[in-house]
């Protein structure tokens, strides 16, 4: 059962560092200018996608995810060094 919540707790951790990427990753403000939507247009043309905004949508759930993977692997790394922390300064009766 413990192994179970911490599964489902690195879950939740991971959800919410997505939702939290999803409003507050950007480069520009919507809506975008004039330059930036001749670029997507150029790009979904090159790969054969009918609308730009298709592909925008890809590009930025890609981009979320892989910044919510960096952030979950960073939060994770600092616990399991904290908790080594911990466990050398219990064994040390500090």
């Amino acid at each position: 059962m413990e192994a179970l919540a911490r599964r489902l707790s690195k879950v939740a951790l991971f959800v919410g560092l997505f939702c939290l990427a999803v409003p507050y990753v950007h480069t520009y403000p919507w809506p975008m200018p004039e330059s930036q939507s001749v670029i997507w247009w150029r790009a979904s043309r090159w790969l054969g996608i009918r609308d730009p905004e298709d592909l925008y949508f890809v590009v930025w759930v890609t981009i979320d995810l892989l910044v919510a993977a960096l952030a979950y692997s960073a939060i994770i790394r600092l616990w399991r060094y904290w908790r080594a922390g911990i466990d050398t300064w219990d064994r040390n009766g500090l």
